[in-house]
């Protein structure tokens, strides 16, 4: 007996599909069930709205992504090789249906969608978070504050890049991504070797005396 997620796949496959032979703001629900032999209540059963679909059309990059970290010898890379495979596994996992991939994100920047916009920055948050999971990165308040948000740029700006890349194997905007995780690489490290620096001064400056210190700054002391 076909299970829910059985189910799910086959309704998020016809509507792919069904976007492959028009465009994605062809399709319909109605078309979806049709082509599935199923009724439209069956697929209101699982998905409220067709905006779902793209929903669960990029929970198929997120779990792909996670399931990355299961490769052999993936946490004996740095940091930074960790989440460039995170990110290309994510996009790599949309690759097979680039085109409808572009055409649902242009439908969620029309102008008026904001019921559609906000759901999908906190999608892409949720993203982030588990690819900051899946990285192991542990980085705690102010630090963490900065890397997701430049995390979250990056990532989007990669995306962005890759909708219209057709580059062999997507090589340019593998190189795209390498070029600024370096570049925040760089700037993380500069920015924080500076700040442990400063505070181990300050530290050094408020540290109370010894008392030795102490007859050596006043012999009357002694």
């Amino acid at each position: 007996m076909p299970t829910r997620d059985d189910a799910i796949d086959r309704i998020v496959d016809a509507a792919i599909a069904l976007g492959e032979q028009d465009s994605w703001e062809a399709v319909r629900l109605h078309d979806v069930a049709a082509a599935l032999g199923i009724s439209l209540d069956e697929v209101r059963r699982y998905f409220r709205e067709k905006e779902d679909i793209v929903d669960a059309w990029f929970d198929r990059a997120d779990a792909a992504m996670l399931r990355e970290t299961e490769a052999a010898a993936f946490f004996e890379s740095t940091p930074r090789q960790r989440l460039r495979r995170l990110i290309m596994t994510w996009l790599g996992a949309l690759a097979p249906h680039r085109k409808v991939t572009r055409q649902m994100i242009y439908g969620k920047l029309e102008p008026g969608h904001l019921h559609i916009q906000i759901p999908g920055l906190m999608r892409i948050s949720r993203t982030v978070q588990w690819m900051r999971e899946a990285a192991h990165r542990d980085a705690t308040y102010v630090r963490r504050a900065l890397e997701e948000t430049g995390l979250t740029t990056i990532y989007l700006m990669t995306f962005f890049f890759w909708m219209n890349d057709d580059s062999p194997g997507a090589a340019s905007t593998d190189r795209f991504l390498d070029g600024w995780l370096a570049l925040a690489e760089r700037v993380d490290h500069a920015v924080y070797s500076r700040a442990c620096g400063a505070f181990r001064d300050m530290s050094g400056r408020m540290a109370p005396q010894s008392a030795s210190d102490d007859r050596s700054k006043n012999p009357a002391a002694s």
